[in-house]
C-alpha cells in the first residue's frame, strides 16, 4: 500500500551541493518527504526519511531568509526548506513533527487528535503571539512615524510593543516583556527600523530590543517602507505597497517573452489593489507588479496558445491596460481562492 500523502505544496529548498535555493514541489508522506522539480514530474529528485530525524524551526542559519526550517536525518544530513509565509511554515512543521512521532509510536497519522491538552505549555508560543500582535482589531497598531526627516510607514515603537504585551497579560512586567520582545526580534517576527533599533540588534545596547518611544519596529510581511523628501515618482511607486496584505503564496507564472513557467511568490494587497511577484528563492524587491484596479480574472481551461496542455488549474488576469498574465495554482481549490481574493481586491482597490 502506498504511504498516505499528508501535505504537499511548493517550498524553496537549499541545494545539498551548492548554496543555491530553488522552488520544489514537496510532498510529506507518512514515512518521509519527497521533493520534485515540478508538480507534474513522476519521479522525485530526492527523499528524506523521517524515522529518527530531528526538526529545527525556526532555523536562523541564513540571516535575512525568513520562515526556514531544518530537518536533520539520522545520517546527520541537513535539509533546509523555506515557506512563503509564517502560517505555511508552521503548518508544515506541525505535520512533520506529528508524522515523526507517529513513526516512533508505531501509529497511523490521523488529522483529528482525541487527546486535548488541558494545560498551557511552559514556553510562550511565539508564532501564536505574533499572530495576536498582528490582529487588526486588538493587536499592535501600525502607524506612520516621523524621525530625522524620514517617514516610517506601517511601524510601531518599542515601548508600544511592551505596553501591548503587559496589557495583553502575555507578560507579568516590562522586564519580562523585554525578554519576549527580544525573542520575537531574534526569531524574525519583528524587524528593526531606524538607526536606534538597528544598533541595539547589532550589539551596541544592553538588550537587542529597546523599550523606547524612539526605537521603531515593524512586522516583516507588513507594507513597511521608509520615505524621505521623495520625488513624486518615488511616492507613486511606494503607493503600490501601502495596501494591506490579504493573501500570499507560490504560483506558477508564464513568462511574457519565453513563455516558460516559473514558480513565483505572490503577495496580494488591497486598497490599493496590487499583486506583486517575487523570486521565491530570495530577493526583497519584486520582479513585477500587476495593478488590479479594473482587471478581469477568469479560470482558463486550455493553454493560452490554444495547444493541448498538461498544465492544470490555470487562470488569467487581464489588466485595465489589457496586459495578460497566465498563472497556475497547485489545486482547483487554490485556484478558486486566488480568483476570489483578486476579485475582492480589484473591486475595493483605488
Amino acid at each position: 500500500m502506498e504511504p498516505k500523502r499528508i501535505r504537499e505544496g511548493y517550498l524553496v529548498k537549499k541545494g545539498s551541493m551548492f548554496n543555491s535555493w530553488k522552488p520544489m514541489w514537496v510532498v510529506l508522506l507518512e514515512d518521509g518527504i519527497e521533493f520534485y522539480k515540478k508538480k507534474s514530474d513522476n519521479s522525485p529528485k530526492g527523499m528524506i526519511p523521517l524515522k529518527g530525524s530531528a526538526l529545527t524551526s525556526p532555523c536562523q542559519d541564513f540571516g535575512k531568509r525568513m520562515f526556514v526550517f531544518k530537518i536533520t536525518t539520522t545520517k546527520q544530513q541537513d535539509h533546509f526548506f523555506q515557506a512563503a509565509f509564517l502560517e505555511e511554515r508552521d503548518a508544515w512543521v506541525r505535520d512533520i513533527k506529528k508524522a515523526t512521532k507517529c513513526i516512533e509510536g508505531g501509529q497511523k497519522f490521523a488529522r483529528k487528535s482525541t487527546r486535548r491538552s488541558i494545560r498551557l505549555p511552559e514556553t510562550i508560543d511565539l508564532s501564536a503571539l505574533y499572530l495576536s500582535m498582528k490582529d487588526t482589531e486588538k493587536g499592535v497598531k501600525e502607524l506612520n512615524l516621523e524621525k530625522d526627516k524620514k517617514i516610517f510607514n506601517h511601524c510601531f515603537t518599542g515601548n508600544c510593543v511592551i505596553d501591548w504585551l503587559v496589557s495583553n497579560k502575555s507578560v507579568r512586567n516590562r522586564q519580562e516583556g523585554l525578554v519576549i520582545a527580544s525573542s520575537l526580534l531574534n526569531e524574525g517576527y519583528l524587524q528593526p527600523a531606524g538607526d536606534l533599533s538597528k544598533n541595539a540588534v547589532d550589539g551596541t545596547a544592553e538588550n537587542p530590543f529597546l523599550d523606547n518611544p524612539d526605537a521603531f519596529y515593524y512586522f516583516p510581511d507588513s507594507g513597511f517602507f521608509c520615505e524621505e523628501n521623495s520625488s513624486d515618482d518615488d511616492v507613486i511607486l511606494k503607493e503600490e505597497f501601502r495596501g494591506v496584505i490579504i493573501k500570499q503564496g507560490c504560483l506558477l507564472k508564464q513568462g511574457h517573452r519565453r513563455k516558460n513557467w516559473k514558480v513565483r511568490k505572490f503577495i496580494l494587497r488591497e486598497d490599493p489593489a496590487y499583486l506583486h511577484y517575487y523570486d521565491p528563492a530570495g530577493g526583497e524587491d519584486p520582479l513585477g507588479a500587476i495593478r488590479l484596479r479594473g482587471c478581469v480574472v477568469t479560470s482558463v481551461e486550455s493553454h493560452p496558445d490554444g495547444k493541448k496542455s498538461e498544465e492544470e488549474n490555470l487562470f488569467e488576469i487581464i489588466t485595465a491596460d489589457e496586459v495578460h498574465y497566465f498563472l497556475q495554482a497547485a489545486t482547483p481549490k487554490e485556484r478558486i481562492e486566488w480568483i476570489k481574493a483578486i476579485q475582492v481586491a480589484s473591486r475595493t482597490g483605488k
